[in-house]
């Protein structure tokens, strides 16, 4: 998705099904007979034997479901009237530092060269409009030969993107299967933003020694979801993920296990030939995620612009996020063959492609002028709301 909030987005998936903003699993016949989340995923802990269903089927629900899931419901969601704001959101800074980053790219693979670029998640469509009207303004001729490719099967958010895209006819929808041509034209970049912190995870908890996993169950009493603690099994996508991370859980801690992230990496690596893979998401290493003051982990909820960690309290009608495992993304980066990579802050990134120079001169009578607008739009990428650190921009490139 385009933007800050922290968080949305996207999912997984089997090595068969890739990765997109949709269920993992295909909806039963039968949910189209429930009219609120809670019904179906009552459901869905009723098929199941021992009566409950793992914490990474139930964000999935809640998030991907196709009529009641959170990204699927058509409500707005950024900014005022929604539930966060994004990057996007703040003036047109953001947007227009990534269009000139990526005429930059082309530049460097070749002046004449046919481009495309594929934007997984692109939420209301904002940050691809001004990602491309800044290389209309300053790459006319790289914009003339610029294929940009949308994978979003939302139907609310293909309709909206088309609105807000009308204006750019080299603008097209594409499956996740067709994102990338076997063997494309011309150079290729992949980009995100905020795309991996929506993907479901596995929570992961140790107690006396053992490491369980977060299960949903139904709880008559209260009338509402509570979590059941399963011992983990060995063998699954969760312990696997840990084994190979090398991730050692403390006692008492919590932690969640994203291998679809990675998966994620993986796979958009082993589709480019050549080109540059831009993820832009909020999250850490792995030293910093799974550190000794980091006991709770770091999935949360937002809601009308409050945060909180709750994820039984209102079911499809909230964001559900965790911060993205980047040493996990550059390691799957390597095995898809990426042989040079840039691990930077948001900040630092921002200030490496030349935001200080889209700050202009004022005479600062008029705090609402568009100038001063623009400069405050600045500062807020660089210092406000944490976003500025707590973002990453990883960078993978690819070349032949």
């Amino acid at each position: 998705m385009d933007g800050w909030k922290p968080g949305m987005h996207f999912v997984i998936l089997d090595s068969s099904n890739p990765p997109n903003r949709r269920r993992s699993t295909p909806m039963n016949s039968c949910d189209a007979q429930y009219s609120t989340m809670t019904e179906v995923i009552r459901a869905e802990i009723a098929r199941s034997p021992n009566g409950t269903i793992s914490f990474r089927d139930y964000m999935d629900l809640c998030l991907y479901h196709e009529q009641l899931g959170y990204y699927n419901r058509e409500t707005v969601k950024v900014g005022k009237e929604g539930d966060f704001y994004t990057s996007a959101s703040i003036g047109t800074i953001m947007g227009e530092v990534l269009g000139a980053c990526f005429a930059n790219m082309a530049r460097q693979y070749g002046a004449e060269e046919p481009l495309t670029i594929v934007e997984w998640g692109g939420g209301t469509g904002r940050m691809a409009g001004l990602v491309l009207d800044t290389i209309a303004e300053r790459s006319p001729g790289l914009y003339g030969r610029l294929d940009y490719r949308m994978v979003e099967i939302s139907p609310y958010h293909r309709k909206v993107q088309l609105q807000e895209l009308a204006r750019h006819p080299n603008v097209r929808h594409v499956e996740p299967d067709h994102s990338i041509d076997e063997h494309p034209r011309g150079p290729v970049i992949v980009f995100s933003n905020e795309l991996l912190d929506a993907f479901p995870v596995h929570r992961i908890e140790r107690k006396e020694g053992v490491l369980y996993e977060w299960h949903v169950c139904w709880n008559d009493g209260e009338g509402k979801f509570d979590k059941v603690l399963l011992p983990l099994e060995n063998g699954g996508l969760a312990a696997s993920y840990i084994v190979r991370e090398g991730i050692a859980v403390r006692e008492g801690q919590v932690i969640e296990a994203n291998p679809a992230a990675a998966e994620w990496i993986k796979r958009a690596g082993e589709r480019l030939e050549r080109g540059t893979l831009v993820t832009i998401d909020y999250g850490d290493t792995a030293e910093e995620l799974y550190a000794a003051h980091r006991m709770r982990g770091t999935f949360m909820c937002y809601r009308n612009h409050q945060a909180h960690d709750d994820p039984f309290a209102y079911p499809g009608e909230q964001d559900m996020t965790a911060h993205v495992d980047f040493t996990a993304c550059i390691r799957a980066g390597e095995e898809a063959g990426f042989t040079e990579w840039s691990l930077r802050t948001q900040k630092q990134f921002l200030l490496d492609e030349g935001v200080m120079d889209m700050l202009v001169s004022h005479d600062g009578r008029d705090p609402f002028s568009p100038q001063a607008k623009r400069n405050r739009a600045v500062r807020q990428l660089l210092v406000s709301d944490q976003m500025s650190e707590l973002f990453k921009v990883l960078v993978q490139t690819k070349k032949r």
